[in-house]
């Protein structure tokens, strides 16, 4: 399953930035992840300071 990002989210970005796919994007208070472009890889998880990422 893909990816989610909790509300713990703290919007630093870095998630995105370690995203090998250019699945994540700035949403509405927190970054969100695209199931359909998600390759379940973990880069975010393991590159989030809040653990926000987190497989579903």
């Amino acid at each position: 399953m893909a990816y989610v990002i909790s509300d713990d989210c703290i919007m630093c970005g870095s998630c995105e930035a370690a995203c090998p796919v250019g699945a994540i994007s700035e949403g509405d208070g927190k970054y969100v992840i695209d199931a359909d472009t998600c390759i379940e890889c973990g880069s975010c998880e393991a590159t989030c300071p809040v653990g926000a990422p987190h497989a579903e």
